[in-house]
Parts: C-alpha cells; structure tokens; sequence
C-alpha cells in the first residue's frame, strides 16, 4: 500500500476528489502550497514507490504503478467516487498511462489534468537514446552521493527556468530521497518503456486538459501540437505548480466548474 494523506473532508459521494501524483524525486508533500488554495476541495495526495513515506515500495511497471494507486484509493473512497486526476512530470506518464491504457479500470475517473506529462516516444531510435540516458543516470543514483547526482540532475534543460538558488533549493529537499529507489522508479517507468499515448488519451471517455508554464518550450510544444484543451501558465517553467500554485489552482478549479458545476 502506497503512502497517502487525505486533505479537506467531509468528502460527499456525488462531488470530485482530486488526487494528486507527484513527479520523479518528490512526495506528495510538493502539493501543499497548491492545496492551500484549494480550501474547501477534498483531495488526496499519494507517495510514488520509492518516494517520499512510500521510499521502501517498488514497481516494476506502470500496470503495476497503476495497481497500487487503485488499491491504495479505494482504501478512501468508494468505487463510484467521481475522481480528478492531477499528475506532474512522471505522475501524469503514470495518471495518461493509467488512463490511456484502462489500467485504473476499478476507478471512476471522470478529468484527467496533466501538467509537463510527455506522451510518449515515437520512434525505436528514441527510445534506445532514452533507456541509455535513464540508466546512466539511475545508476549515478545508485553509486554516487544524491547530493552530487542532483546538482547535475537541476542542470539538465527542462529545468532551465530556475535560478541558482532554486536549484541549490531543490539539490537541498530531495537530498531526502534513496538513490537506490529512485534509480528504480526511474528506471521502471522509463519514458523509454511508456507507450506513445496521445491518441488513447482522446479515445479514453475522460476529458484530458493540459498545463504547462510559458518558459518550458518543450512542453508548451507538445501541447500546442497535441489537439487537447491546455493552458500556458505566465511565470512558469516546468513546474507549475511549485513556481506558480495560486494560478495552477485556478485552473483546477475552472476545470471543475466546467465538468461538475450543477452536477
């Protein structure tokens, strides 16, 4: 059983939940400043195996990843409860994936917000590239100071909107993690392993609505290509809702206006 933390109740059989998934070397811990503006909204926050309270737990697959998200929240809701899925980074590969693919079939997923989540690789050049780069540096992760490993991790170009001393910010916080489990959920849920999952997404039956920040290129070009409803966060670079959370929290809630409002 996934770690988790249950947030604004009374929770009512009728009303969303929104569960949160967090990306590679965070917690469910990196919700709080969105979840702050977010009074009033029950939500649940869920550990990724290998991070955060759920560091000891493993997956080797995203089915599998898929599974302990569904046993973990049906130890909170009932099977009916509509849901909201939100995932940043590699939490939206698991939620499209779990979407896309009906891995999360005991679910009632009714919105699905993705934020910097890529769809996948298209080519077998890409994803040979991928899984070398993945192991290179899952195995940093394993043999080397976390420190260290991360100081170049924050230099990589997704992350080229932060500063120095976000970054320096960032090395400090998730100085936390295991190399070792991260090394394995890097590696068992490689961008390498993921199905391209654009198309799936849109046959699913759940409304699927992007967010990217307006300095993070690549995303906001994966968006602008992808065909889905999506929104350019002014001020953001890759994390949204870490750089920009009372404007990410706008945009759930517009979200949920626009599906339940007068359900």
């Amino acid at each position: 059983m996934l770690s988790s933390r249950f947030y604004h109740q009374p929770l009512q059989s009728h009303k969303p939940v929104l569960v949160f998934l967090h990306g590679l070397l965070g917690s469910g811990e990196d919700w709080q400043q969105t979840l702050a503006e977010l009074e009033g909204y029950p939500a649940i926050t869920i550990d990724l195996p290998g991070h955060g309270l759920s560091a000891l737990q493993s997956c080797c697959t995203f089915k599998e990843c898929c599974d302990q998200i569904t046993d973990t929240l049906l130890t909170h809701l009932a099977p009916e409860q509509p849901i909201v899925l939100v995932g940043y980074s590699l939490g939206a590969r698991i939620a499209m994936s779990g979407v896309a693919l009906e891995f999360f079939p005991s679910l009632n997923i009714k919105l699905l917000i993705v934020e910097g989540g890529n769809f996948g690789l298209q080519q077998e050049s890409e994803k040979q590239a991928r899984w070398q780069n993945d192991q290179r540096w899952a195995n940093r992760f394993r043999e080397e100071p976390i420190e260290q490993v991360l100081s170049d991790w924050y230099q990589q170009s997704v992350f080229s909107s932060l500063n120095h001393e976000q970054r320096q910010k960032l090395v400090i916080k998730r100085s936390a993690n295991l190399g070792s489990s991260v090394a394995n959920m890097l590696e068992a849920t490689s961008l390498a392993k993921q199905d391209y999952l654009l198309e799936q997404l849109k046959c699913s039956g759940v409304s699927t609505y992007y967010i990217c920040g307006e300095k993070d290129n690549k995303f906001s070009q994966l968006a602008e290509q992808s065909g889905l409803s999506f929104r350019q966060v002014a001020n953001a670079g890759h994390n949204v809702h870490i750089e920009q959370p009372k404007a990410f929290a706008e945009v759930i809630k517009t979200q949920l206006n626009t599906h339940f409002c007068g359900r």
